[in-house]
């Protein structure tokens, strides 16, 4: 199954997330598209009223869509490397933890990594 994700390129931490994520991924399950680019895009008409610059998004394949630590749980069981630290995602109220400290991270990090100015979302 692949997968599309949809991030913030305007976010340093965001994009280097991206490039190590793409180094990890041997099989070429994930295609990466920045949220700046698909804006009025009517192929992505399912994401409008959703919060995509500060959560994560992704798609299968099959529909299903994914935000925010759910799309970070889902992309590390994506990847051979990372495939064991996923299982602690999966443990109990792992996602309400690791949810809040996301979204604690998600509203910070133009505060501690600042914001790309000149990107190429081509």
């Amino acid at each position: 199954m692949k997968y599309t994700v949809f991030y913030d390129a305007e976010c340093p931490l965001c994009s280097s997330v991206k490039i190590v994520m793409k180094k990890l991924d041997w099989f070429h399950k994930i295609n990466w598209i920045p949220v700046q680019k698909i804006e009025n895009d009517e192929r992505y008409r399912f994401l409008q009223n959703r919060d995509i610059y500060d959560q994560i998004h992704m798609i299968a394949d099959n529909g299903k869509v994914y935000s925010g630590i759910y799309t970070v749980r889902k992309l590390l069981t994506l990847l051979a490397l990372t495939f064991p630290i996923s299982w602690g995602l999966y443990l109990p109220y792992m996602d309400k933890i690791f949810g809040a400290l996301y979204t604690w991270i998600s509203k910070n990090r133009y505060k501690w990594f600042g914001r790309k100015q000149s990107v190429s979302y081509a």
